[in-house]
């Protein structure tokens, strides 16, 4: 198969039919398949795709809400498509776009095609602002330099999007995630529409959600395979600290003076403590690290191809 269509949607009764006509009429000449992940929708979104359903649709359905990062995981994983493409399932995004970008990803050597939306069609407070105030962080945070994080619309390599280890919330770091593992990225402008069924499941307290991944993601862009250099770092930093202040506090001692219940003596305890501990936290750390690698067989790279000359 050609292609897989990953479309994850939450009570979008009025939207999932439409949507379907749209990408068959976008790909008909593309051997697709399109896989719709109903993230527990309390709608008729579920009898509405179930109408529907052919050969070349199939759908998914959790038990319960996951959020959309499970969302697009179990879609992903369930994909047969040499190319993986996401759209987010309110007619916002144009299945149109979908050829033109996957006719890039075919013909250029890189591993992602991502859609920067021009012309949004959302509202200013509620959407636009938080938007441009993540892409922001993001930016300046991270140094990937990309117009547009939010855009779902994207288009992948297969064994690229297999790899991507989505969880919690992870869907508005894709391209973050993508980055980390050395995938090539390329953004092209996109059609945007205005919503017309339903309502948008994201809003400003979307932006303080952003900033807390943010620094899991931070973490995990720089110190995922070597936690010591983080906890290791810091905790001889405040060790140091407080064998200076224990050292300078035994003098004072010995040359006769009260130190009991000063408050710079308990401040080199704290940082003395504090030291052991970031220490120790480092070194379980690592030893976790390598349980999750060793233990599973995984690799800490990702090889992009081996080329052999002909004998």
């Amino acid at each position: 198969m050609k292609l897989s269509i990953v479309v994850s949607v939450y009570n979008e009764e009025l939207n999932v039919i439409p949507l379907t006509g749209k990408i068959v009429e976008a790909l008909k000449d593309i051997d697709f398949e399109i896989i719709f992940i109903d993230d527990g929708s309390r709608d008729k979104t579920v009898s509405n795709i179930k109408s529907i359903i052919s050969r070349n649709i199939k759908l998914i359905e959790f038990r319960k809400n996951y959020g959309q990062s499970a969302a697009l995981a179990a879609g992903i994983d369930h994909a047969e498509g040499e190319y993986i493409a996401t759209i987010d399932g309110d007619l916002q995004n144009d299945p149109s776009d979908i050829r033109s970008m996957l006719h890039k990803l075919e013909n250029e050597d890189i591993d992602v095609v991502a859609g920067i939306r021009v012309n949004r069609k959302d509202g200013l407070v509620r959407r636009k602002i938080p938007s441009i105030i993540a892409n922001w962080m993001i930016r300046r945070a991270t140094g990937l330099k990309l117009r547009d994080y939010g855009c779902s619309l994207r288009v992948f390599k297969s064994e690229i999007a297999k790899e991507l280890g989505l969880y919690g919330e992870m869907h508005r770091f894709i391209p973050l995630l993508l980055y980390m593992q050395g995938a090539s990225i390329e953004q092209v402008p996109v059609k945007h529409h205005p919503r017309i069924h339903g309502k948008s499941k994201y809003g400003l307290g979307r932006t303080f959600k952003v900033m807390t991944d943010l620094i899991l993601m931070l973490f995990f862009k720089k110190y995922m395979m070597r936690p010591m250099h983080l906890f290791g770092g810091i905790g001889l930093i405040l060790l140091f600290i407080g064998v200076v202040l224990n050292a300078y506090l035994l003098v004072l001692k010995i040359l006769g003076n009260d130190i009991w219940g000063k408050p710079l003596l308990i401040l080199a305890l704290i940082t003395f403590l504090s030291g052991l501990q970031f220490v120790t936290s480092g070194i379980l750390a690592e030893i976790q690290m390598r349980t999750y690698y060793e233990s599973q067989n995984k690799k800490h790279y990702s090889v992009k191809r081996i080329t052999k000359g002909e004998n």
